[in-house]
């Protein structure tokens, strides 16, 4: 049986919200089978639950937000992308403020803190959600054009596109196709930064927004290069993020899925339009378990490997 996984251990972290700057604390916990994973807002005066569901997100711009009545957790991409990466399906995570640590920019930290703490098997059979037949989301057109779909695979991929006028995301990759069966999510996605340039950066401090933001924890381009002092951690750093951003998108439906994603200048917000879409009709998707590992696609079975 493909079994579900938790924590062995208790881990906590430290750090700043991008956008708040607010100084915040996480405590990530073991959780029973089926529990799924769920923020818990520790430091209201009443402790909230927000369990992840592609309706939990109520706000898109410039990151995925979750809330539960008026309690509400933003930034949950990165931690959602390492749940993914490493296959976590139960976890509780006590926040003391309202987003999410951004810690160095990428899911990297993350990965690191759940490998840290062990990956523990469950004795309950993993549930996937399986697409049956192709959905897809779009707006615009022509130049303005954007969408994002998902196909039936047996298995996880992601292939995003990137389409950036400027001279130092057009001399990296703007395309790239990731297989979590095949590549190494801690070694091929996980380090990807999140990036702005300069002049957005200023106008959105200017708004209240990214005061937590920096060069150790995003990469940073004005008109000609990237700023940071190390440069880029992968030739193709600016669309793996966008890998690493999808992935945790689509892990807030609760489910690890099988799948074929595939997006061209796609964002959090049709990120999840993409799910809502799915879930809509019935005849998309199916719940699977493998009671036979050795049906299961690759790279599912094996518990991932530490850096």
């Amino acid at each position: 049986m493909l079994q579900q996984r938790t924590l062995k251990s208790i881990t906590r972290a430290v750090g700043v919200g991008l956008h708040s700057g607010q100084r915040v604390e996480l405590t990530l916990r073991p959780a029973a089978p089926d529990t799924g994973i769920i923020f818990r807002r520790v430091d209201l005066p009443e402790p909230v639950d927000i369990p992840m569901t592609a309706e939990a997100v109520t706000d898109t711009r410039l990151a995925s937000t979750v809330s539960n009545g008026g309690a509400k957790v933003q930034t949950v991409e990165h931690l959602m992308s390492a749940c993914a990466g490493l296959g976590i399906d139960n976890l509780v995570i006590d926040i003391t403020a309202d987003e999410v640590p951004i810690l160095d920019g990428s899911a990297s930290s993350f990965v690191f803190l759940l490998q840290s703490a062990g990956i523990a098997l469950q004795k309950a059979p993993r549930r996937f959600i399986k697409v049956l037949r192709a959905v897809e989301v779009r707006e615009g057109e022509g130049a303005n054009a954007k969408w994002a779909r998902l196909a039936p695979y047996h298995g996880f991929k992601l292939s995003f596109e990137i389409d950036f006028d400027h001279r130092v995301v057009d001399s990296t990759g703007q395309r790239v196709e990731f297989d979590l069966g095949q590549g190494s999510y801690t070694r091929d996605i996980a380090r990807a930064r999140t990036f702005g340039f300069t002049k957005e950066v200023e106008y959105m401090r200017s708004k209240g927004l990214a005061l937590g933001g920096g060069l150790d924890n995003a990469i940073v381009m004005d008109d000609t290069k990237v700023l940071n002092v190390g440069g880029l951690r992968y030739d193709d750093e600016f669309v793996k993020h966008k890998i690493l951003d999808a992935m945790g998108d689509l892990y807030v439906v609760g489910r690890p899925l099988l799948a074929a994603y595939s997006a061209f200048r796609s964002g959090h917000a049709m990120n999840n339009q993409l799910l809502r879409e799915l879930l809509r009709h019935d005849d998309a998707h199916e719940i699977v378990t493998f009671d036979d590992d050795k049906r299961a696609p690759a790279g599912f079975a094996e518990i991932a490997r530490a850096w």
